[in-house]
């Protein structure tokens, strides 16, 4: 571990930093040239990269987004994506990141890998580039990909939209399994360390099926979901970069050290838990009393100090002097937590939606329950039957079955993923309740959240104008750091305008 840091470190000069510049990796003007440099050099600088933009940044406002977390006080950024708002220049930090420090050094180490014919890292960096690509799609809709990366179209490459970009890292994907064997080796990496190329391969499947079920709103891919699913070579375990933390500065996990680190990091508490993923996941009856609770409610957030769980509201800034509004329950999160790129949960989610889609409910049901079972079973908890008696799977509108289910699951581990999987499904959905009816801005006594049905959403107290009532930001404005300097920048089609699987 140590030494894998250092030579990260010498090469791209690994450190956390502020909220906006994430474990930020900048050129060591003393680092190796670049006919010098190998692929386990680059591998490893590459992943913190992405762990960290991936585990943090889109891990928090995804939160936001999907309100599974509220604002307390502190960052006016924090507050506005609670808001359902993101500019410009917040993403820029995230978006540079991906390009500059992972996608470029990808870039190197494909044709390494390649011109060596080590065909298990030309896999490995294959697989990270696809995540990455897609990471950004979610995000923005259009990104540069076919003249991205190329000094000769520096710095205004052309957008692609979507669908092409998806479509062309799964041929990547493809291409590179083709070459691959499960046997080869792979270099130095954080993901699956001392493993052969077959976990990257199970890895590689798992994400073409999440993309190709992205697509399948907008284009027809059954035969090809339908192959993966005949092989089924998944992961079995949750693919995540765990135990590769440590506690000291610039080796935490980066939500943690963010958010939560006392000696390094923030030192202003930002985030609660939504009244909405706690009234969700700990239902009440009309009188007050619980009705039922999730077990796995205390794996994803922590009681508050009456020792009892309270969710915070979207769209509002509570003062530090309202000592009643302080008391929401936070997130829990420690030093050693995973970095969740994919879980086994969201693979059955995807079995049972394909099944339900094209197959025979009894199969749609049975991956359902799956899914729910992998889930209680990474938060390390039981239940799982129980909550499946509780909200069977609903063959009649499998979309609100799956949604609202998978909303719940990743609630504590991929926040991000289920802002992503809320545009496409289209569930959870509003109700009839708003922010304002739990809450009236300045009166701490009117807190009261007995309006609030569990499994839906809610409109804000303030909610950012360009996205309005009873909608759900559908994707952020092109990054600043490209479209500032890039010509080639498309004109934003706006806030609710779904990115090319949410149409």
């Amino acid at each position: 571990m140590k030494k894998i840091l250092l030579a990260s470190a010498l090469l791209l000069g690994v450190s956390f930093t502020s909220c906006n510049s994430y474990l930020d990796i900048n050129t060591d003007p003393n680092s190796p040239a670049e006919e010098n440099i190998e692929t386990s050099m680059l591998m490893p600088a590459i992943e913190m990269n992405t762990a960290s933009s991936y585990g943090n940044f889109l891990r928090i406002a995804g939160g936001f987004h999907a309100q599974q977390y509220a604002h307390l006080f502190g960052t006016s950024n924090y507050l506005d994506y609670s808001k359902f708002n993101m500019s410009a220049t917040r993403s820029s930090g995230t978006y540079t990141q991906f390009n500059q420090k992972a996608l470029q050094n990808l870039k190197t180490l494909l044709t390494k890998s390649a011109e060596q014919e080590d065909w298990g890292t030309y896999l490995a960096g294959t697989v990270l580039r696809a995540f990455v690509y897609e990471a950004l799609v979610d995000c923005y809709g259009e990104v540069p990909y076919t003249e991205a990366l190329d000094l000769e179209n520096f710095p205004t490459p052309k957008y692609d939209e979507g669908q092409v970009v998806y479509e062309g890292v799964i041929a990547e994907i493809n291409e590179a399994l083709e070459k691959v064997s499960a046997s080869n080796i792979v270099c130095t990496n954080f993901l699956f360390p001392s493993s052969t190329a077959d976990k990257w391969i199970k890895f590689a499947n798992a994400l073409k099926l999440r993309m190709l079920m992205r697509i399948s709103g907008v284009k027809d891919v059954q035969s090809e979901v339908a192959a993966l699913l005949a092989e089924n070579n998944f992961p079995t375990t949750d693919v995540s970069y765990k135990g590769c933390w440590k506690n000291e500065p610039g080796q935490m996990n980066p939500f943690y050290s963010e958010e939560f680190a006392t000696t390094w990091g923030s030192t202003q508490t930002n985030i609660a838990a939504n009244l909405a993923i706690i009234g969700t996941m700990q239902v009440k009856n009309s009188e007050g009393a619980i009705e039922y609770e999730d077990p796995r409610l205390a794996a994803f957030f922590q009681k508050n100090k009456s020792n009892e769980y309270i969710g915070g509201i979207s769209g509002t800034n509570y003062p530090k002097s309202t000592s009643k509004l302080q008391d929401w329950c936070r997130p829990v999160a420690t030093f050693d937590m995973p970095v969740y790129l994919i879980t086994v949960s969201e693979v059955e989610f995807f079995k049972a939606e394909y099944y339900a889609r094209y197959g025979s409910a009894a199969d749609a049901a049975t991956h359902y329950a799956a899914a729910i079972e992998a889930s209680f079973a990474s938060a390390n908890v039981s239940g799982a039957a129980d909550y499946v008696a509780r909200y069977p799977f609903d063959a009649s509108n499998y979309k609100k079955s799956i949604g609202i289910a998978k909303w719940v699951a990743l609630s504590g581990v991929n926040p991000f993923e289920a802002w992503c999987e809320m545009r496409r499904l289209d569930y959870p959905t509003f109700g009839t309740a708003k922010g304002s009816d739990f809450y009236t801005e300045g009166d701490q006594e009117s807190y009261n959240t007995s309006k609030y049905v569990p499994g839906t959403l809610y409109t804000p107290i303030q909610v950012f104008g360009e996205v309005g009532a009873n909608k759900l930001l559908e994707r952020y404005p092109y990054a600043e750091s490209s479209s500032s300097r890039n010509e080639n920048t498309p004109a934003f089609p706006g806030y609710t305008s779904p990115v090319f699987w949410g149409k």
